[in-house]
């Protein structure tokens, strides 16, 4: 039976790149996302490999579509050795005025989507002794962060999470990594309509989500725990861990204001 690496998010940003780095290393993929397009035209551009790729059109903001995925996997027979939990998305404004139906299908996506995903996929990989999991968290999940409140939440919840199970399986032959990438160039910012905060106020700084994937896919295949991608992104998060909670929020919450503020 082939092997596979499933990827959620798997069509644009951080996922397709992630996609680009398991295809050109010989591994084959299952792409899922919610826009069939965007998916035919990941998969065409990563044929050039020459591996099998699966695409799967699935809305995670459902809440029965991760488990729909997971039986639809089983259903063709398909055996995922490397689970990739990228998919996700945030909300830009203050908590006060954002949408309550939004943060909570974010929720749903970034946090229960992932760990429905996580509890059938280790669960099949514990009987094979084998497996690897990779959870996009982000340096966000560090740092409270106003003005992204719930998307900072998600990721603490994903990194605290990660990290957690990694200790309850590391013993049984699965590696658990947690990929902490900062701002990068991706359609984050668009779709958590965030373009006017001063966190993306410099397009150039923004970090290449090809060298994001290169970094998580290394800390994968070498068994990290965890890899904070970037130098700066390193600094950052060492400067919040030597802050008070209080301190911290309050230097995001200058960091992430409008532009105009």
């Amino acid at each position: 039976m082939n092997s596979y690496t499933l990827i959620t998010g798997g069509s644009q940003g951080i996922g397709l790149s992630l996609a680009r780095q398991f295809a050109q290393n010989g591994y084959n993929l299952i792409l899922v996302a919610r826009d069939p397009s965007e998916l035919e035209e990941a998969s065409a551009a990563l044929s050039f490999y020459g591996v099998d790729i699966i695409t799967i059109v699935k809305d995670l903001f459902n809440k029965d579509a991760a488990h729909e995925l997971y039986n639809e996997v089983i259903k063709q027979g398909l055996q995922v050795d490397i689970l990739v939990n990228n998919a996700g998305q945030g909300q830009y404004g203050l908590f006060e005025d954002t949408e309550i139906g939004r943060e909570l299908a974010i929720i749903q996506l970034n946090i229960c989507s992932l760990i429905v995903l996580t509890k059938f996929f280790l669960r099949d990989m514990l009987q094979k002794g084998n497996g690897k999991i990779l959870n996009l968290s982000s340096i966000a999940g560090k740092t409270p962060g106003p003005w992204q409140a719930v998307y900072h939440g998600t990721k603490a919840f994903v990194q605290s999470f990660t990290q957690a199970l990694r200790s309850e399986v590391k013993d049984q032959g699965i590696i658990v990594t947690a990929l902490l990438p900062g701002a990068t160039d991706t359609d984050f910012f668009n779709k958590a309509g965030m373009n006017d905060s001063k966190a993306v106020e410099d397009k150039d700084k923004l970090a290449d989500p090809e060298e994001v994937a290169k970094d998580g896919y290394s800390a994968l295949m070498e068994g990290k725990d965890q890899v904070i991608s970037g130098f700066k992104n390193k600094m950052n998060v060492a400067m919040s861990n030597i802050m008070p909670d209080s301190a911290a929020a309050d230097n995001m919450k200058d960091t992430q204001e409008p532009v105009d503020r």
